[in-house]
């Protein structure tokens, strides 16, 4: 079984990684669990932090009900480290995932992310990971987390206006999607010339893969 937990409150998003996790891996268990006690969003450091301590909660009941992989379902990474000391099995962040499959997919990628105030914990995230020579840019689209909940359309054109704007000018042979909100987007852009790598489907078959 792989655990999903999406460290915001809003179970949507929660149902959404849910859908797209089974595409990518048919054959595999597959749960997805909402921190209840987490912010609606997780934009910026603060709302990280506030998620933290009820994601280590699910993180321990995961690990206790034999969990073979936990997935973190924030681009953020958010709690990443303090997960994976408390976990027995592998804890994955979706952000992660999406870097290092994006680095097998040429020597370099940009990251499409949400607003203004997640590009620093972006930008030091790659950094640690060791990636930050494979980064064009990590690029804010302007749209609030919850936007492309309740705003689909116009927030999906924004983030595609984006990621055009990434692919002439960054010279890159990939696009993160930097929010788990915009697991749709890979869906829904046949009207874009480059690879676009979504963090949910690439931390779901690198866990199947563990």
């Amino acid at each position: 079984m792989i655990v999903i937990i999406n460290p915001n409150s809003t179970h949507s998003m929660t149902t959404a990684m849910l859908e797209t996790a089974h595409k990518a891996a048919p054959e595999t268990q597959v749960v997805g669990w909402t921190s209840a006690g987490g912010p609606p969003a997780i934009q910026g450091e603060q709302d990280g932090n506030a998620a933290i301590p009820p994601l280590l909660e699910l993180v321990k009941k995961a690990d206790g009900a034999g969990a073979r992989a936990i997935i973190i379902g924030c681009f953020d990474d958010t709690g990443l480290s303090a997960a994976r000391a408390l976990a027995t099995c592998p804890v994955i962040g979706i952000g992660q995932a999406a870097y290092h499959l994006a680095s097998l997919f040429g020597q370099r990628f940009s990251v499409v992310t949400t607003l203004d105030v997640s590009v620093p914990i972006l930008n030091a995230n790659v950094s640690d990971y060791g990636l930050a020579k494979n980064l064009g840019r990590i690029r804010a689209s302007g749209v609030p987390v919850l936007a492309l909940e309740d705003d689909r359309a116009n927030a999906t054109e924004k983030v595609k206006a984006e990621i055009r704007a990434a692919v002439r000018e960054d010279g890159i042979n990939s696009v993160v999607l930097g929010c788990a909100g915009m697991v749709h987007i890979v869906e829904e852009s046949d009207d874009i010339s480059i690879k676009l790598i979504d963090g949910v489907q690439a931390a779901v078959r690198f866990a199947t893969m563990l």
